[in-house]
């Protein structure tokens, strides 16, 4: 049905590819400003601290300062899994245009 659709032109895949971009990066930015707020409030880390801890758990590096109160704990154990899944959801939604052109390219009928 779609096979004898035209693959979109560059400009129109670099566009897409852009919004994804942006999409991505704004999910990423408030998963780590959450993060940042969180650690902060719950944790008692100064801002610098709580930037480190929030990347470095959103990219699965794991915690740089120990947790001391139980609601640090709490919140760093729900923020760790949150963070898995939100950063491999942004990549997800970066590489969607990529694959989706891959894709379509390869199912395109020749038209010879």
């Amino acid at each position: 049905m779609f096979k004898s659709k035209k693959l979109a032109p560059t400009r129109v895949y670099l566009w897409r590819t852009f919004i994804s971009f942006i999409i991505s990066f704004a999910f990423l930015a408030l998963s780590l400003g959450f993060g940042i707020w969180g650690y902060h409030h719950y944790a008692g880390l100064p801002l610098i601290d709580s930037l480190l801890n929030a990347s470095m758990i959103l990219t699965g590096m794991g915690p740089i300062d120990p947790m001391t109160t139980d609601a640090a704990k709490l919140f760093a154990s729900f923020y760790s899994i949150y963070s898995g899944v939100a950063f491999l959801t942004s990549i997800g939604v970066f590489i969607a245009p990529t694959l989706h052109r891959l894709l379509h390219k390869f199912h395109i009928e020749d038209e010879g």
